[in-house]
């Protein structure tokens, strides 16, 4: 009997060890507790290597924007000239539709521009579809662009306000 009880209470301790790791939690690390705090790195800025056939388009887009520009400066004089010259005349006298042509004259040079800027854009859109790194002739004619059409919509809407309204 004397080695019975031995037994019996290893017996006994072993069911308690076995039941209470079912219903106490672990004292291991958890996965959270392993993780690392520390920023990410970030990855390195890769430089686009020089593209031929994008450097072409863009060239070509600069000289667009530059002949808009060219011709959308002494076209706009005009207009502002047509424009004081209908000064106080009704909206459909002969100087109000002569004024209104020359508007729509500088229309036609800001609409290549905001095709230009179109086109631009749509580059940039491909080249990041395709997960190429941002080009920077790309976001240089962009800014351009830009500027321009905001200054060809700024002297139109000038040069609109003085005249009476149709």
């Amino acid at each position: 009997m004397k080695r019975l009880l031995p037994l019996a209470c290893a017996a006994l301790l072993t069911g308690c060890a076995e039941q209470s790791a079912s219903r106490y939690p672990s004292l291991l690390p958890r996965p959270i507790e392993s993780r690392s705090d520390a920023e990410p790195v970030p990855a390195p800025v890769v430089a686009p290597a020089p593209d031929a056939p994008t450097d072409a388009k863009l060239a070509a887009m600069r000289t667009t924007l530059a002949e808009a520009a060219s011709g959308f400066a002494p076209a706009a004089d005009r207009a502002e000239q047509a424009a004081q010259a209908a000064k106080g005349q009704p909206a459909g006298s002969e100087l109000w539709i002569t004024a209104e042509t020359a508007l729509a004259e500088l229309d036609g040079y800001r609409a290549t521009t905001s095709a230009t800027l179109t086109d631009v854009e749509e580059m940039a859109i491909e080249r990041a579809t395709a997960q190429l790194p941002e080009y920077p002739g790309i976001e240089t004619l962009r800014t351009a662009a830009e500027a321009q059409l905001a200054a060809q919509s700024a002297r139109i809407a000038a040069i609109q306000a003085t005249l009476p309204e149709a």
